[in-house]
């Protein structure tokens, strides 16, 4: 796995929406933490398009947005305003070869799962970190957390313990990021191979039976068999039907990975939560789950 170069004082960050439209308003606070930082800041062609409903342009439009900030050699990091739905759509447009010669840094999560996944089977590592219109509400670990992750320095996390965890400790590559979105892109040229991996996963906003839905795919597709531990991140603001389901995200999770004899952490402070810890994907991990808590280190 290649790690594209950490910033330095003096490097540009693209800013630009893959997916939901946004306005350059929303943005002053993630433009002025790039600059306290003594980063230079560049927003896209996308931020402020408004002429396909809810996406920030049509698909070419963003695609383009993208394909001009990787082909970009000044550019060295490249940060999603926000999520929403759509990235998914524009994908297969870009081109990235210019990108495997020379990486860089693709920062942000939810929708971006996508891109992650994408570009971590190119052997390439991404931040799934905090989006540009996550700065204003975000807790100052999560701010620390991206800052540190983008100059390369280490990072590591000793979170409490939960009456779900499963004990272990374990040496991988961290994958994931939103469950809705590896659901959805498997058996497609963007989905990642899990075997000896070890997976992160969050959601927002589904019904529960969808979790179990989705969880159980993965189980009955063998993926669970295949990785070396599980980090349950934020399952935030789930839904139910008028008949409830009966168990909450973190139960259903916890019945049907309760039989793999590997470490599995709940509750990680990563995904749609103000506390949202910058992870690496693609980064190689220890997970150490014990009746004292769960410890992950980056190497």
């Amino acid at each position: 796995m290649r790690t594209p170069p950490y910033l330095q004082k003096g490097d540009t960050v693209a800013i630009l929406a893959t997916a939901r439209k946004i306005d350059l308003a929303p943005l002053q606070p993630a433009i002025k933490l790039l600059e306290s930082w003594g980063l230079h800041v560049v927003t896209g062609k996308t931020i402020g398009l408004d002429n396909n409903n809810q996406l920030a342009g049509a698909d070419w439009q963003r695609a383009t947005d993208l394909q001009n900030m990787i082909d970009d050699p000044s550019v060295k990091a490249i940060w999603c305003a926000k999520g929403g739905y759509g990235t998914v759509r524009m994908i297969d447009r870009i081109d990235f070869t210019n990108f495997k010669k020379n990486p860089k840094w693709f920062i942000g999560f939810s929708d971006a799962t996508v891109l992650h996944s994408h570009i971590n089977n190119m052997n390439i590592a991404t931040l799934h970190a905090i989006m540009c219109v996550s700065v204003s509400h975000a807790t100052p670990e999560a701010i620390e957390s991206f800052r540190k992750a983008l100059f390369g320095e280490k990072i590591s996390y000793s979170i409490e313990s939960h009456p779900f965890n499963k004990m272990g400790k374990t040496h991988g590559e961290l994958i994931g990021g939103n469950l809705s979105v590896l659901y959805s892109i498997i058996g497609s040229r963007s989905e990642v191979d899990y075997k000896g991996k070890i997976l992160f996963i969050e959601d927002l906003d589904e019904y529960l039976y969808h979790i179990d839905r989705m969880m159980m795919n993965l189980k009955r597709n063998g993926y669970f068999e295949n990785v070396k531990g599980i980090i349950i991140g934020g399952m935030t603001s789930m839904n139910d039907n008028d008949i409830p389901w009966g168990h909450d995200a973190l139960e259903i999770i916890q019945d049907i990975t309760k039989d793999y004899n590997i470490p599995i952490c709940f509750n990680f402070p990563a995904g749609h939560l103000k506390d949202n810890r910058a992870l690496v994907l693609g980064q190689e991990i220890t997970l150490e789950v014990n009746a004292n808590g769960t410890k992950v280190t980056f190497d």
